[in-house]
């Protein structure tokens, strides 16, 4: 299994949370796991993430990204260099690898792992999840902005299998660095994987694989009281802390999903630190 991230100094305890939670619920039976982290060259906690893997029995990859990685690419104050890592991944990755599952940080692994990663591709460049709305509203609002009327919805970017070989053949820097130049985004990297990829994305349940935390009370509205904090439990395999309210910082609280958070923060911690 290849898992990517792309953090800052911020988020190395983060990042060990998430792994940690992963080795704790996925059913994995001794397969290798390599963890590549996107980094430029002001990240300062790749020995401690290394160490952090070894003690999951994972590898860890750093993958640095030169100063003159982007030279070419549009870059202000709203559109950092740091945009681009995740979209242009596949040219700083080994060419060997396939498949690799992209996560935020802020994602919490509660069930198994496998199913998700195990995703049929063939013929799609990725796999990503539409977070569930009361309404279609802001939808339509998204296919009309970014002029993308063929994709299923607007897809998050937090939660992004990888199908490689595809990529590799169909996403190119320029086409990239073209449509920032020529358009106004609001979320930079989001935007440009709906409105130029967003029809070649395969869509995955969110209420599965990118559950917002923030929406239980809309999930079990739409699911018509099916999808209850048991059933999240028992079903869900990633929880996404969306938002500036994270659940690492003081005076945050989102409810049981903070508590359960802090409870793998702590978990975490003990273990990589025994």
């Amino acid at each position: 299994m290849n898992l990517l991230f792309s953090i800052d100094d911020r988020f190395y305890q983060q990042l060990l949370t998430t792994l940690y939670s992963i080795k704790l619920n996925s059913s994995l039976d001794g397969e290798e796991i390599n963890v590549y982290v996107i980094a430029n060259g002001h990240f300062h906690y790749s020995a401690q993430l290394a160490a952090g893997c070894r003690r999951l029995g994972m590898h860890y990859h750093e993958v640095p990204i030169p100063d003159t990685a982007f030279q070419n690419a549009p870059v202000t104050d709203r559109y950092p260099l740091t945009i681009y890592y995740r979209l242009l991944a596949h040219l700083y990755l080994p060419q060997e690898l396939h498949r690799i599952l992209y996560l935020d940080a802020d994602i919490l692994c509660i069930n198994d792992l496998r199913p998700l990663y195990s995703t049929d591709l063939n013929g799609y460049l990725y796999a990503s999840a539409i977070h569930t709305n009361l309404t279609n509203a802001t939808e339509v609002i998204n296919k009309i902005r970014l002029q993308n009327f063929d994709a299923d919805g607007y897809y998050n970017s937090g939660v992004l299998l990888m199908n490689l070989d595809e990529i590799r053949s169909h996403v190119r820097p320029n086409d990239i660095f073209n449509y920032i130049r020529s358009h106004v985004l609001l979320l930079p990297d989001q935007d440009v994987l709906n409105a130029l990829y967003g029809h070649h994305i395969k869509s995955v349940p969110d209420e599965l694989y990118n559950f917002d935390v923030r929406n239980l009370r809309i999930y079990e509205t739409i699911s018509m009281g099916v999808d209850t904090l048991d059933w999240v439990m028992k079903n869900t395999v990633l929880l996404h802390y969306c938002g500036r309210q994270k659940p690492w910082l003081e005076n945050v609280n989102h409810g049981k999903f903070t508590a359960l958070y802090k409870n793998y923060f702590q978990m975490a911690k003990k273990f990589l630190l025994a």
